[in-house]
């Protein structure tokens, strides 16, 4: 057993992502690119430094090569340390048995013994696949105050988008008295944000009683959390002000792109206090030739803009070609976009080539939907994409 730590993480980030359909038919969803020169992991990582929590597990398990690869040694989060720092948790073979994770609950189970190692106080749950900023050591110490066995980080939501979430309803010391999965007629519009924070004996508990439990399905929301409320377990809501996003489909990938730009941009990334790590290689400066023109966009190191770019996130890398025009579109890093070709409305993921003249996707509009190019693909010249296609390599002409 390493030295006693006061709060660890585990970080769930294995999954699928189907519904980015191209963008993560090789990636897991935590590793694709996001913000020209991040990946979706780099948040919830960057919150752990900036919160003094030094010891995560980070559990993998769909098309682990790039994230593990990605995380390392945790370095460039200063996780790389003695005692704690970041580890890779896949699934692995037991003696007398080997699992995939069944659940979110069943991957935080398997990893018991991980957790004890460092003897910690609580252990603090989080998604792999979610933009924000924030400080877990405030949810921590008003876990305390609140001596609480469980506390969930809450976010008001829309109320038409209520029943999407799990609800949480409380009293007015913010007592969870009631929890509600995707409920079709919620109560309020406080929803869970997928954040947990435990004492570690209550959770090592419940999730031994969740396991021997036939027809559970191993789960926080479904399985978890409603037993501990069930037997009275004293569980209390932290209510979160700051943004928040699940990029967990298209449109809120997109959506969270362009909240990055603008003149009073929806998502800070500049904040000083709050940096946010990633893995970056050295890379040359940006070049922007004396014929393109860029407005309202976020270009990164290494990018060559000889063409047009508006309302855009454009990664690493990058080449835009003479007469091209890239328009409320987000490029991932290493993309070739030849002269003269058009991309609207569109996300093109890492390593793919685009011939001169050809066209990606339809001006945006309210009835428009984006057009997704996979890792990998090669679109020829003059080609034409419609919006909302989503292309993968090798696949290209059969759209």
């Amino acid at each position: 057993m390493y030295k006693h730590k006061k709060c660890i993480a585990m970080l769930l980030a294995g999954g699928q992502g189907s519904r980015l359909f191209a963008l993560t038919t090789k990636v897991a969803k935590p590793a694709v690119s996001f913000g020209a020169k991040y990946r979706i992991i780099d948040f919830p990582l960057s919150n752990c430094t900036n919160s003094n929590i030094d010891t995560v597990g980070v559990l993998t398990q769909y098309q682990p090569l790039i994230l593990n690869d990605y995380i390392g040694n945790g370095q460039p989060w200063d996780l790389d340390r003695l005692y704690g720092g970041v580890h890779v948790l896949p699934p692995y073979q037991g003696k007398n048995s080997s699992d995939w994770y069944k659940g979110t609950a069943n991957a935080i189970y398997q990893n018991l013994n991980f957790i004890e190692n460092y003897n910690p106080d609580h252990v603090l749950i989080l998604s792999g696949d979610h933009i924000y900023k924030m400080d877990y050591n405030e949810m921590l110490e008003y876990h305390i105050e609140k001596d609480a066995d469980c506390t969930i980080a809450t976010l008001t939501v829309p109320m038409e988008d209520a029943s999407r979430f799990g609800i949480m309803n409380t009293d007015k010391n913010m007592v969870i008295t009631e929890f509600e999965e995707k409920p079709k007629q919620p109560k309020n519009d406080q929803a869970s944000m997928g954040i947990y924070l435990f004492k570690k004996d209550k959770l090592r508990e419940y999730l031994i009683k969740d396991e021997l439990t036939e027809g559970s399905s191993n789960d926080f929301g479904k399985n978890i959390i409603p037993n501990m409320l069930n037997d009275g377990c004293r569980m209390v809501a932290y209510p979160f002000k700051g943004y928040w996003k699940d990029v967990g489909t298209i449109d809120s990938l997109w959506s969270a792109n362009m909240d990055l730009i603008g003149n009073d941009p929806k998502f800070d990334i500049y904040d000083p206090a709050w940096k946010i790590y990633s893995r970056n290689v050295g890379i040359q400066p940006q070049y922007v030739g004396e014929n393109a023109k860029i407005e309202n966009s976020l270009i990164s190191g290494g990018t060559e803009v000889e063409g047009t770019v508006i309302n855009s996130v454009i990664g690493s890398t990058v080449k835009i070609g003479k007469g091209a025009i890239v328009k409320d579109s987000v490029i991932f890093s290493n993309v070739e976009i030849g002269d003269n070709a058009v991309i609207n409305y569109s996300i093109i993921d890492e390593n793919v080539k685009i011939g001169a003249e050809a066209v990606i996707g339809d001006e945006k509009s309210d009835d428009a939907k984006i057009a997704v190019v996979g890792r990998g693909c090669n679109i020829l010249a003059s080609k034409k994409v419609a919006g909302g296609s989503n292309l993968e390599a090798g696949k290209e002409d059969q759209e």
